[in-house]
This record gives C-alpha cells, structure tokens and sequence, in this order.
C-alpha cells in the first residue's frame, strides 16, 4: 500500500530509528545497530523571566550539571515517553541527530519513531513535528511494546498470542500482540522513575534517612529485589539525617529496598492480570504455552520475573538484552517495509 516511500531505497523501509525515552534516547541506524544511547536530558541557564538558554545535551548536559549544580538547570523533555516540552525536545533531537555516525549516511533521513501505546494525536503530531524541524525527511511513528516485542524475538507476524512486558523509565506496558497487532495492552503509569521515588520516601520514612535520586537507583540496581524475603544483601549508603540535617552513613538490606519498591512491582502484576482477563482465549491459550517476556530497564530488578511467575502463574522469561530491546526492534523495522506498513500507527 506504502510501496511509493520506499523507492528511493528498495528494500528497505527508513532509515533512522529513535526510541524516545524518559531516561535515555537511543538511536539506531539501518545496518549500524545502535549509534547513539544518551540521557534524555538537556542542561540550561536562565537567561530572563520565561526565557532559558540550552547550553548542553545528553552526557554533555549530565557532565555540566553534575560540576556546576549552582547554576545551570535540569530538564527532560521527554515525559512518560512523549514530548512534556516542544521547545527543548526540539533542540535535544536536532543534537543527537546532527551527531557523528548518526546523520553522516543520511542527509535527510526517514525516521521511525516508537511511541507509548495509546498516545494522542496531539501528541503524535508534536513527535512528526520535532523530527522535521530536527531535518528528518519523512516520519513514522510505531508502537513501543511492539518494537520490544521485535527486540526480543517474538514472531509478531504469527496468529499466535505473545505477551511482551515493557517495563520503562515513565511507563509499564503489558501488551498482547498477534498477527502483527496489538491485541490488547494495559498501561500503567509506573516505571524506574516511580521506583526510585517510592525508595526515597520509604528511607525517609522509616528509617529518617534523606538521599538522593543516584543513591535510590544505585539502591533499585545492586541489592533491590522483588522478593524481599529471599537472599538478602546489604549496602553501605549515606544521607542526612531527617531529624538533624547531618550527614548520616548506613547499612540497609535488600529487604528494606524490596519493601520500598513493592507497591510499584504489585501494579505491574495487577496490570498483567487485568490484561489476561481482556485478552481472548484462544490466544491466553498461547500465552499459557509460550509464557511471557520481560523488556525494559525494570526487567533487571533482581527476581522480578521469579515474583511474576509465582503470582501470574505463567512461564517468565527475560529478553536477551532488555535495556536496549525497544531499540533492536525498531533497527530491525528499518529493512523489512513491508512490517513497518503493517505496523506503523496512523496521524
């Protein structure tokens, strides 16, 4: 139906894929791989009232900010997956598409970009928009859970259910797929971030110790689990006291961070039953068979998939490389036109 796009390059259905993240922007290239992994994040300063000046993009912006704190600021332009700020996205998009290796082989590139499930056409418009502005020739627009799904080896040209579970930096998505569509998918505004913050307040808490966001995700990635009860370790962290404002240094176990993130892994869980319940038989059948696959960053919190299986009672399996599953989906959309037709989402 589309054949007219691609006869510029037979064969072949974009060029660029750019796997807008809250926490990380990837961008992978047709027969590259991946070219480009850098926080979603810009450094400004204040140049007036209403009025900011970008000074730095990515792991520049994240170097400036962590040695000048006083006076430059923090923005992510990217919110739960889509564009929170059209003015800085703009700017963050054009200087990591304008990047060494990115755009060298491609002086207007075709674009494929994945989005959340469910997105409005408001939204959408503001991601097309972006990417002209930041010298894309044509843009289309994918689902993420699909683009996982691809990245993680599931056949989602087959009329058998597959259930993929994208659990991101904003935003978890618990989706059916089969023939190429998205049967069902439930979205639960839950991701790393949410994470990070239910550590901080758990620690403020109960144990009157404040720290920061590094110190929670250092927590979440070397002793969180999602089962507190088992094999527990221990980690030396400092803060300030809650009491006192002083410095404060302390031994917390797994089981504490286990607890802090509990709420955040049981909505995950709720979501995948409320999605089994929306889900047709015949394909829940196929799910029961085949099990279900973890994607995203969320994927590594230490026995998640061991708690999932307990409680959904479903064969668990976690995706070979699920921090970068999304974007391998989306590099493998480049050369197969055909798929990016049957998949791409309609503005």
């Amino acid at each position: 139906m589309f054949s007219w796009l691609f006869k510029d390059d037979a064969g072949t259905a974009a060029d660029l894929y750019v796997d807008l993240g809250t926490a990380n922007t990837l961008i992978a290239a047709r027969g590259k791989g991946i070219v480009l992994n850098e926080p979603s994040l810009i450094a400004y300063q204040q140049t007036s009232p209403g009025k900011k000046r970008v000074i730095a993009v990515g792991n520049d912006a994240k170097e400036k900010l962590a040695n000048n704190p006083g006076s430059i600021f923090p923005q992510k332009p990217i919110r739960d997956g889509v564009i929170a700020d059209f003015e800085t996205s703009e700017v963050m998009l054009q200087h990591f598409l304008s990047q060494p290796g990115v755009r060298n082989a491609f002086s207007r590139p075709r674009v494929v970009v994945s989005l959340p499930y469910g997105v409005t056409e408001v939204e959408k418009k503001a991601v097309i928009q972006s990417c002209k502005a930041a010298g894309a020739k044509e843009v289309f627009l994918i689902d993420e859970p699909m683009a996982a799904a691809i990245g993680s080896g599931l056949n989602v040209k087959s009329a058998q259910g597959n259930m993929i579970i994208d659990i991101g930096g904003g935003t978890t998505e618990v989706a059916v797929i089969a023939l190429a569509d998205i049967v069902y998918c439930e979205a639960v505004r839950v991701g790393g971030h949410k994470i990070d913050d239910q550590i901080i307040d758990y620690f403020r808490k109960y144990k009157k110790l404040i720290i920061s966001d590094n110190t929670a995700e250092y927590l979440k990635v070397e002793i969180g689990t999602a089962v507190p009860k088992k094999d527990i370790r221990t980690a030396q962290i400092s803060g300030r006291d809650a009491d006192t404002g002083m410095n404060k240094t302390m031994e917390v176990s797994s089981e504490d961070v286990g607890l802090a993130m509990n709420n955040c892994i049981q909505e995950v869980i709720n979501a995948i039953h409320k999605a089994l319940e929306h889900t047709p038989p015949e394909l829940v059948s196929d799910i029961i068979e085949t099990g279900v696959v973890l994607a995203g960053g969320g994927a590594l919190i230490r026995d998640f998939d061991l708690r999932i299986q307990n409680e959904v009672r479903l064969p668990v399996r976690v995706a070979e490389s699920p921090l970068t599953a999304i974007a391998k989906g989306g590099e493998a959309v480049l050369s197969d036109p055909e798929l990016l037709d049957k998949i791409q989402l309609e503005v």
